[in-house]
Parts: structure tokens; C-alpha cells; sequence
């Protein structure tokens, strides 16, 4: 195999996550809170052939000296962005939407890896029987919300009218007259680079990241006491995914036309050396 062709696969490989990853922000255009992704990318391991030791004799060279044989080009980096989606207003009371970009809900999720906390931005909750004379606060997997204490949100008794205030206080109208009152649990991320998409529109924190030289209070952080003043959330509406469907559409016809392209420099490539080995 020559080198076009190294390189050409190369790039065709890290193309392909990209075109999977705008495939995945497309699907999820009708996700309520679905923050899509962006690819970035950097050139492989450069090679620099210095063939001219005489710089003298390239005196009025407009391009680098040298000659600079490529690897091809990898995703360097794919990045979550945080931007605002479109509100849109259901009148349910049980629906919430997120004003600020950088807050997330947590939710308390059970799995393979046991009981973890994950963070979304979907705010359509619902009302499922926690036992006895109780409801407690899931999303639409079932999975439970918590309150800013990191514990699950039951109300006892009959509700008569939830209420949801801008900063996140939940106040349980019962039939008998008492208010029962939770703060919902939300965060601010400051640094989604670090997060994991891990399904179900949930974000959750690495297992490695200590390896990757952060610690959580630098990622995120957890809105209590007077911290509470920075949320900002809407009862009666969701939140839209941020997909912008004719860019990512742009985006995918211009990442097929690279494949193409280095997929033509292989067949090119493999015809040239067809050539030379049917030479007599």
C-alpha cells in the first residue's frame, strides 16, 4: 500500500465519525433539550523533507522550504453546544424549560454501573406512584429527579396544583390545604468538553477524569443556598433542540463530498500501481 493510499483511508475513517456524529444531531432534531455536537480537525503526523540544503539557491521562494508529506487528518476534538434552543410553550404544569444554556437537571439513574447521577436539559417530568399515598418526580424514562439535596422529589398525599417558580422551587397545593415545598436540583456546567453522552439525552461525568487533569467543582456547579438565584426556568413550556437541520444538512453534503474525493484518490491510486506492475 503507497502512501496516497495511507493517507486517504486514514482521513476516510475520521470522516465517517463525522458523518456520524451530524447523522446522531440530525435524529435527535426533535429531542426536547438536545444540545448537538461539532466536530473539530488536525492534521496527522507530518513529514519534513528538508531535499534542499543550499538555501541560497531558494532565494524568492514564496512557499516553505522543504517538501511536507501528510498523514491525513483525525478528529481532534467533538465538542457539545450549549446554546439556547426555542421555547415553546406547552401550559403543563409539569413541563419545564431551562432559560440559561450552562443549567442542567439532575436525574438519578440505575444501570449496569448501579445508581448514578446524570444531568439533562428535558423538563417533561410526570407524576408515578412512590409507594403508599405518594408520588414521586421522573422524567419520561422513569428515571427520578432530584431535589438540590441530590434526593428523590416525593409528595404525600393528594395534589390538588403543582407550581413551579423561575428558580426552581416546587410548591405541592393538597387537597387539605398544605403546601408541601422542594428546590429542584440543577447545575451549571462550565466546562462541557468534559462530558459524556451516555443515551437517553442524559449527560453524565467520566470515569476517567481524574486522567484527564480536572476535577468536578471546575466542570460543573451545584445551585444551592444563595447560588440559587443564578436559575432561571419556565413552567409550561419545553425547550427545543439547538439542531440547526440546514446547517447539519450543509455540513453532511460537504463531509460526503470529502469521502468521495479521498475515496476516488484510493481507486486512483490502486490504478497507478496497476499500471506499473503490468509493465513488461
Amino acid at each position: 500500500m503507497n502512501r496516497t493510499m495511507i493517507t486517504s483511508t486514514n482521513t476516510m475513517n475520521q470522516l465517517q465519525q463525522k458523518m456520524d456524529i451530524i447523522s446522531n444531531n440530525m435524529a435527535n432534531i426533535q429531542t426536547n433539550g438536545y444540545k448537538r455536537k461539532e466536530t473539530y480537525f488536525n492534521d496527522l503526523l507530518v513529514q519534513q523533507v528538508d531535499n534542499q540544503t543550499n538555501k541560497s539557491k531558494e532565494i524568492g521562494r514564496l512557499t516553505p522550504l522543504g517538501i511536507r508529506q501528510g498523514n491525513g487528518a483525525k478528529l481532534s476534538q467533538s465538542q457539545l453546544v450549549l446554546t439556547q434552543g426555542a421555547i415553546k410553550n406547552t401550559d403543563r404544569n409539569l413541563d419545564v424549560a431551562l432559560k440559561k444554556e450552562d443549567l442542567f437537571f439532575k436525574v438519578r439513574v440505575s444501570d449496569e454501573k448501579g445508581q448514578n447521577i446524570r444531568y439533562t436539559r428535558d423538563g417533561a417530568f410526570y407524576l408515578t406512584p412512590a409507594g403508599g399515598n405518594a408520588v414521586q418526580l421522573v422524567n419520561g424514562s422513569g428515571y427520578q429527579i432530584l431535589d438540590s439535596a441530590d434526593q428523590p422529589i416525593v409528595i404525600t398525599g393528594d395534589v390538588k396544583k403543582l407550581t413551579i417558580s423561575e428558580n426552581g422551587q416546587i410548591a405541592a397545593e393538597k387537597n387539605n390545604g398544605t403546601v408541601q415545598t422542594f428546590d429542584l436540583g440543577v447545575v451549571s456546567l462550565k466546562k462541557p468538553q468534559f462530558m459524556e453522552q451516555i443515551g437517553g439525552n442524559l449527560l453524565g461525568m467520566p470515569a476517567n477524569l481524574n486522567r484527564l487533569g480536572a476535577v468536578s467543582a471546575d466542570i460543573m456547579t451545584s445551585l444551592t443556598g444563595g447560588l440559587r438565584s443564578n436559575i432561571s426556568m419556565q413552567q409550561g413550556a419545553l425547550e427545543t433542540s439547538n439542531v440547526d437541520l440546514s446547517k447539519e444538512m450543509t455540513d453532511l453534503m460537504s463531509v460526503q463530498r470529502q469521502y468521495q474525493f479521498q475515496s476516488k484518490a484510493v481507486t486512483v491510486a490502486d490504478q497507478m500501481m496497476g499500471l506499473i506492475n503490468g509493465i513488461r
